[in-house]
């Protein structure tokens, strides 16, 4: 499926900036899932310093403002071919190693519920168990819109029993490492059948299972990614692979809109 795509971030500020530094996430590579036709990036009210590999192998680029600017846009938009390998990304990897996707972080470290999930998953094959996690979490979390932030661990999520895409990688991740499986979250977008224009990109999570490598778990849909994903950035949760991040002097207000459409 070949799949067009646009992620438009538009800043405004109520005084200059003295100065911001931003990194950017937002570059697809290709894979063997994914096949990257055309890709640019344009920005506005800044200036791109400098452009690297991350140590998740992730295309990165930093961005400046220094001055007068009030408004900053960052804008990326392409076209991907995509195909649909029932969820298995296998065995390519990066620069980190396994043993790293091992590890917990802070969004995802287990508590007593994320352990007492694990629990429930009873036997079987690893892709049995790991299918049957994740209609679990999908199933007590319901996906609600502003429940949660991006500060929210996975263990608290959990407990609200609400949160979004990204919450729902966390607790899936963080129960897949508590299996002793390594697991990554993906950045990303997903084309919507039932809407073009979105707000926010989208998330889902990665484990790597003897003899195959990398299975995909989209815990807020209940599926594997299929041939409607775009993949972005990995990492070990969402602050490794946050699209947009960065740093701010001055007392300016920030008002964000972010716009992003997938299509055929």
């Amino acid at each position: 499926m070949r799949l067009k795509i646009t992620h438009r971030t538009e800043y405004n500020y109520d005084a200059p900036v003295h100065y911001a530094l931003q990194r950017l996430r937002l570059m697809p590579v290709n894979g063997p899932t994914q096949h990257v036709h055309s890709w640019n990036l344009n920005v506005e009210g800044a200036r791109e310093e400098v452009r690297f590999k991350d140590h998740f192998d992730n295309d990165t680029r930093l961005i400046s403002v220094e001055g007068e600017p009030h408004r900053i846009v960052v804008e990326v938009a392409g076209e991907v071919e995509t195909r649909d390998t029932a969820g298995v990304y296998g065995t390519q990897y990066g620069f980190a190693p396994l043993w790293l996707f091992c590890h917990e972080t802070r969004l995802t470290k287990a508590g007593q519920g994320i352990r007492d999930l694990v629990a429930s998953t009873g036997d079987g094959t690893d892709i049995e168990k790991l299918h049957r996690l994740m209609m679990m979490v999908r199933d007590r979390v319901k996906y609600t819109i502003g429940s949660t932030t991006t500060g929210t661990t996975a263990e608290d999520a959990l407990a609200l029993g609400a949160g979004v895409c990204q919450d729902h990688s966390h607790i899936f991740a963080a129960a897949a490492r508590a299996m002793g499986f390594p697991a990554r979250y993906i950045s990303g977008y997903l084309m919507m059948n039932a809407a073009i224009e979105q707000t926010a990109s989208h998330a889902w999570a990665e484990v790597h299972v003897p003899k195959l490598g990398w299975v995909g778990f989209d815990a807020s849909n209940g599926i594997s990614p299929d041939e409607r994903y775009v993949r972005i950035a990995i990492g070990r949760d969402y602050q490794d692979a946050m699209p947009v991040s960065g740093i701010r002097l001055g007392k300016a207000e920030e008002r964000l809109a972010v716009q992003i459409t997938v299509e055929q």
